[in-house]
């Protein structure tokens, strides 16, 4: 009987070996994506109203006159009002050209 739980535990021991040795890790790559310098630009709320907006990335309230904020210059982002904190009316699109500038709110609304 000795022999036969010596024999059982000899038995897992080498199965979890084999186990281990043939588990192959392969490696993770992760990808980073680096944000150049000036890939920002600032939006001012010039209006005479507080305004939330939603930026594409999250709700920002802009005080009235002179309010601001810094958006990530990403093509293609949309921003909207957001006064509940729902996007709601469309804004503008970011393009390349806003990058490195600051905007006035009152051009596109």
């Amino acid at each position: 009987m000795k022999t036969f739980f010596v024999s059982i535990v000899l038995v897992i021991s080498m199965m979890s070996f084999y186990n281990n040795q043939e588990t192959k890790t392969t490696p993770t790559s992760i990808k980073i994506e680096a944000t150049p310098m000036g890939s920002y630009f600032k939006l001012v709320n010039d209006t005479k109203e507080d305004i939330r907006i939603h930026t594409g990335t999250g709700v920002v309230t802009l005080n009235n006159g002179g309010g601001s904020t810094s958006i990530r210059c990403d093509s293609n982002a949309k921003s909207h009002t957001a006064p509940n904190g729902n996007k709601k009316d469309f804004i503008f699109q970011v393009d390349e050209s806003m990058c490195d500038k600051t905007i006035k709110l009152s051009t596109y609304l």
